[in-house]
């Protein structure tokens, strides 16, 4: 009998969908909703033999098995329920990911690291790819900023779920005192749009600034001017790239990034004006703390905006998100739409 991971595994290609055509990433959106449901059926059809033969047999190995094909069926229904919540058209694209460290200098910079590779680990277990499009160290540990692609089916919508200000709460192993901080990162998704909207952006709209590159890096990086600053004018946006040597690049992927922010913010325009009614909307906004992650005196990730909590704080973390993620469209779901 497969194992209940067997059954749910995710197909390694998903983390290669940035490499494919429009067309083609609909095509495999579409034939992985077809196999969910397809498992879904088959689950509840194995549930019903094994119920059938232990109600006959009554023996304990047709109960352990019954009990392992409920398991399968509660798994499967629990990812066919999520999929039901990512029907946003923006949900099916991939993301860009933005993580900026708050006042607090390395205890927060180390706290957006630690960020950092939490999503990272929680792409390893999706399949999901992840690509650097920008990467600032920060000056003793941790990061002063860091810009993410992540390329896989409904990127956007689960990661979407973590925009805001995230807090720390932790015995600061900076401080030789040993006093709790409480250090804070703000993050930024946005939807990946580029593919499959065409986002005009004038010549005459942006300021674009060349500059030396900062940290380590080769000896290219730092002796030229291939770091890119972009200013849109119109609406105050500024993305900058120092990661690659090119400035070329360096400028096609501030352009790609400034692109997600327009698409990001006229897709925040619209949603604003359809819950203009709704009590709640400012509670979920940027700028709001969403979660909170306490490692003393006690051990609790915390989201404020639907009070899902769980005490295994290290298997966040490591990338154990989905708990927080669905409880999250769970809750956003069931407010009220105009």
């Amino acid at each position: 009998m497969e194992s209940i991971e067997k059954d749910l595994a995710k197909p390694e290609s998903w983390g290669k969908q940035e490499e494919m055509t429009p067309l083609l990433r609909e095509k495999s959106l579409l034939a992985g909703r077809i196999e969910d449901w397809e498992r879904l059926s088959q689950a509840k059809s194995d549930c019903e033999e094994w119920f059938a033969l232990a109600q006959e047999d009554g023996g304990q190995e047709a109960l352990a098995a019954l009990q392992e094909q409920l398991s399968v069926l509660s798994r499967a229904i629990a990812e066919a329920e999520l999929a039901t919540l990512l029907s946003g058209p923006e949900d099916k694209l991939a993301a860009i990911v933005e993580i900026h460290p708050g006042a607090g200098g390395t205890e927060a910079q180390d706290w957006a690291d630690m960020l950092l590779r939490m999503y990272r680990r929680w792409c390893e277990r999706r399949n999901f790819a992840v690509s650097t499009l920008d990467f600032l160290p920060g000056d003793e540990a941790g990061i002063k900023s860091v810009t993410l692609q992540v390329s896989g089916p409904y990127a956007y919508g689960f990661l979407k779920c973590e925009k805001g200000i995230h807090r720390l709460i932790r015995i600061s192993p900076f401080d030789a005192s040993g006093r709790r901080h409480t250090s804070f990162a703000s993050v930024d998704v946005y939807p990946d749009a580029e593919r499959d909207i065409d986002i005009e952006v004038k010549d005459e709209d942006i300021r674009l600034d060349v500059f030396r590159a900062s940290g380590p890096g080769g000896q290219h990086v730092n002796k030229t001017s291939s770091a890119v600053r972009i200013t849109h004018l119109p609406s105050g946006i500024v993305v900058q790239c120092q990661n690659d040597k090119s400035q070329r690049r360096n400028k096609e992927t501030a352009m790609k990034v400034l692109k997600a922010r327009l698409f990001a913010l006229e897709l925040k325009k619209q949603a604003e004006a359809r819950q203009a009614d709704y009590a709640n909307k400012d509670a979920i906004g940027f700028g709001s703390q969403i979660r909170t992650y306490t490692l003393q005196p006690y051990r609790l990730v915390k989201d404020h905006r639907n009070g899902a909590e769980t005490g295994n704080v290290d298997a966040v973390l490591d990338g154990d998100l989905d708990m927080l993620i669905r409880s999250y469209l769970l809750s956003d779901n069931a407010a009220p739409q105009a």
